[in-house]
């Protein structure tokens, strides 16, 4: 990718592009325009695909021999950092049930400084200083 990303998705807005959802017109452009995801995130995209039986090992060949993963979309390592900044929101979204991946995805994009961008509504009213655009 020749442009740092613009946004960073949840696994329910890659989902909802890949599946041709509704709000997919919406990922798709901020997609195009720089993107990135956690590696958390990316495998529960895979993990929701192969659920759906779709074989998930060739969407995510398709999509890097496409030129969407490692060019438009890039995969972040969820290393040590991201760990403790997913852990430190636990607190503040207990009450919502955020999940670990959701979690992961809001934790990069308060360590990157971008917005996030989702399919669950519900956290633009988290509170936690951090962009959230819902893809519906």
């Amino acid at each position: 990718m020749s442009e740092p990303p613009i946004v960073v998705l949840d696994s329910s807005a890659l989902l909802a592009y890949l599946r041709r959802e509704p709000g997919f017109e919406v990922v798709r452009e901020s997609l195009f325009a720089g993107a990135v995801i956690s590696a958390v995130n990316w495998a529960e995209t895979l993990t929701k695909l192969f659920d759906l039986g779709r074989d998930a090992g060739a969407i995510a060949d398709r999509l890097t021999h496409g030129g969407i993963v490692g060019q438009v979309l890039t995969i972040q390592v969820f290393d040590e950092a991201l760990a403790r900044e997913t852990a430190r929101l636990r607190q503040p979204t207990k009450i919502a049930g955020l999940s670990l991946g959701d979690r992961a995805c809001l934790a990069l994009g308060r360590t990157l400084r971008l917005p996030v961008m989702t399919g669950d509504r519900s956290w633009q009213s988290l509170g936690l200083g951090i962009e959230v655009r819902p893809i519906r």
